[in-house]
């Protein structure tokens, strides 16, 4: 029977040409993202187990834990999505497949069964979406028989209960668990809920913001917004509003703190700034935004429903022209952009990227709440700081040239992450260029060293950069916040790194300052944003610049291995930039600059938002003994609707000036 059920299940498939249904749904009111979900859901449905407790996508790559908790990804965390339609009045026909998973899974007599959690089990993340479905959706619950309700029992919140878990986010999942077990009569420990909301709230910091992990880590990314914390208070608040309504009423408090500042992630565009981990759950890093509405939270000025509004369906509607994110039968793909291994940590699955389901929390808002009844208001880039620092997270934002501008310093991943130094310790972050991660480990074509400075003591072969700050900072000088990071990449090499955000005069370009102390000689590559590296109309890599067309780079790209052509490099002080979709460039502007400006042309999928790239860069060797002074001014125009080509360039030649007090500074070193 299940044979001929599942013969007759139709498979989508996405050839050349094809588009996604996603990108087809005009995204203007609460149907219309009740459509947008259900695209996302009926391509699942051939990869669905016999019994429906597991989801296999297209991918075939392992993780760190077992292929069957990978599965069980795939059934759970599509339940963000689902539960919220279901919780908000919504239908889906394929609601009976998750509620047959749901009994298979937690029946340890069923073939399928989901397995015994152990300490530290990815088992109990999945736990989470699953908790939530249990109090919102009802539907699941009742369809359960006294013996599958047992089941369920001791499989959710029991077995966690007993078990160790990571001391980060994940005790939130423990939360819901024991949440969905309480909100249905069933068996629970609350003395579980109250011990780990304790102890969730010692990594709060301060104004809406809380650390991923204790006293010590300085993580505070998205984790600490839409993929988890932020997110998991404003779902607590709702669901426990009478039964714990002081709690309730901090955790939206927070929310209030916090989406003054998490406004400045987003862009005019609906673009979130890409920092951090797990960004391959995509649009999920917008929905704090929805959970302020299901939460009902009342907002702070000058934030409107309206505002909000369009912040999320924006972010769909961006992510809705990114064609490339999709595996053949249309299921999302690990990646951002595009498909894409070399982002990935190693607990993305084939399944993970489903995570992006818990942007829908929306859905679970009433029809008549004024996040649906409102207009939908641009973004509002005239109510709030075009330059804000950040204290919490080590942040200073701007919106000054086109694009949300992020400087960083300070924040580092506690436990080994595949590519943390591009994800935590870069420079600068962009919701326009994305950050580049390392494909390998063997010259500046593999490092792929956007917004870093690397330094290579090996003649080029190895490059480290910056991961760990002794000290990170902000300060304020004329008026204007600074980042000021210590750090140091050898024992005997010491590095002082100044970030200057943008001002109105060139707010094209941002200032790097590092003073380095060289115990050793070392070679310096100092990377600007990276940018596509395609020329149009053919898709060849970029030529030289040419005014009339609006395209190119100065210098000319030249073989990554070839490192005796003159065309390929120019002196520091005149630069290098790239123009395509945008500009970008860097300069020296110290005086006498022994530093040369050259392309890095990156290896291909080092980006995360586009698949060939290359990274204007300046390099330089400092010998064993000597310090020096590097004033690196990085150049960003993006592409943008509305924006000639020709002026792309038309901030370049009017570099940044040296504020007096860095000046100053140089000159008592």
């Amino acid at each position: 029977m299940a044979t001929a059920s599942r013969e007759a299940v139709k498979q989508s498939v996405l050839g050349y040409s094809d588009v996604h249904p996603f990108s087809k749904v005009d995204i203007t009111d609460r149907a219309s993202v009740q459509e947008l979900l259900k695209t996302l859901l009926d391509p699942l449905e051939p990869h669905f187990s016999p019994n429906k407790a597991r989801i296999r996508v297209p991918g075939g790559t392992a993780v760190r834990f077992d292929n069957t908790a990978a599965e069980i990804e795939g059934t759970c965390r599509p339940l963000w999505a689902l539960s919220s339609l279901l919780a908000g009045g919504g239908e889906y026909h394929g609601t009976k497949w998750w509620v047959e998973g749901l009994k298979a899974g937690t029946d340890p007599e069923n073939p399928e069964y989901w397995g015994d959690p152990r300490d530290n089990d990815q088992r109990m993340v999945e736990m989470c979406p699953l908790g939530f479905t249990l109090a919102a959706a009802p539907v699941f619950w009742d369809s359960l028989s006294e013996k599958e309700k047992g089941n369920v029992e001791r499989w959710l919140g029991n077995s966690i209960n007993e078990k160790v878990m990571p001391n980060t986010n994940w005790l939130w999942f423990r939360v819901f668990a024991n949440l969905g077990l309480k909100k249905n009569g069933g068996k629970y420990s609350q003395e579980k809920i109250e011990q780990d909301i304790i102890h969730l709230n010692s990594f709060f910091r301060g104004e809406g913001w809380s650390n991923d992990g204790p006293e010590g880590v300085w993580q505070q990314d998205y984790y600490s917004g839409s993929f988890a914390i932020q997110f998991l208070q404003l779902l607590y608040a709702k669901l426990a509003e009478k039964d714990d309504p002081a709690k309730a009423a901090e955790f939206k408090k927070r929310a209030q703190d916090y989406a003054l500042d998490f406004i400045h992630y987003f862009d005019e565009e609906g673009r979130a700034v890409p920092f951090g981990r797990s960004v391959g759950y995509r649009f999920a890093m917008a929905g704090f935004w929805g959970a302020c509405a299901y939460a009902d939270i009342e907002l702070p000025a000058p934030l409107t429903w309206g505002i909000v509004k369009g912040l999320l369906l924006r972010n769909f509607r961006w992510w809705q022209t990114q064609e490339q994110i999709w595996s053949p039968t249309g299921t999302l793909t690990i990646g951002y952009c595009f498909p894409n291994m070399y982002m990935a940590e190693n607990y993305n699955s084939p399944q993970s990227p489903m995570w992006a389901c818990l942007a829908f929390i929306c859905l679970a808002a009433p029809q008549d709440h004024p996040f649906w009844t409102s207009t939908e208001e641009l973004y509002p880039t005239h109510l709030i700081p075009k330059v804000k620092a950040l204290k919490h997270p080590g942040h200073i934002i701007s919106y000054l040239g086109g694009h949300r501008l992020l400087l960083s310093s300070g924040q580092a991943c506690s436990y080994p992450m595949k590519g943390t130094h591009a994800k935590y310790g870069g420079f600068a972050y962009s919701s326009a260029y994305g950050y580049s991660v390392p494909t390998g480990c063997f010259t500046l074509e593999q490092f792929a060293l956007a917004s870093q400075l690397g330094l290579s003591d090996d003649g080029g072969e190895f490059w480290k950069t910056r991961r760990l700050c002794q000290e990170a900072i902000i300060e304020t000088h004329e008026d204007l916040p600074v980042l000021k990071s210590i750090w140091k990449p050898y024992p005997d090499v010491a590095i002082k790194t100044y970030l200057i955000p943008p001002v109105e005069t060139t707010p094209n370009w941002h200032l790097r300052v590092h003073k380095i102390e060289a115990g050793r000689e070392v070679m310096t590559a100092d990377g600007a944003f990276a940018i596509y590296n395609e020329r149009v109309p053919d898709g060849r890599y970029l030529d030289l610049y040419d005014p009339k067309k609006c395209e190119g780079t100065m210098p000319k790209i030249i073989g990554n291995y070839d490192l005796n052509t003159p065309e390929g490099y120019s002196p520091g002080a005149i630069g290098a930039f790239a123009v395509s979709r945008g500009a970008v460039g860097i300069v020296a502007l110290e005086a006498d600059t022994l530093r040369t400006a050259m392309h890095v042309n990156a290896d291909p999928n080092s980006n995360l938002v586009e698949s060939r790239t290359i990274i204007p860069t300046l390099l330089h060797t400092l010998k064993k003994g000597e310090t020096a002074w590097y004033l690196t001014a990085i150049y960003a125009k993006p592409l943008k609707e509305n924006v000639s080509p020709s002026t792309y360039l038309d901030g370049w030649d009017t570099k940044p000036a040296i504020p007096s007090w860095l000046m100053t500074d140089i000159s008592s070193n």
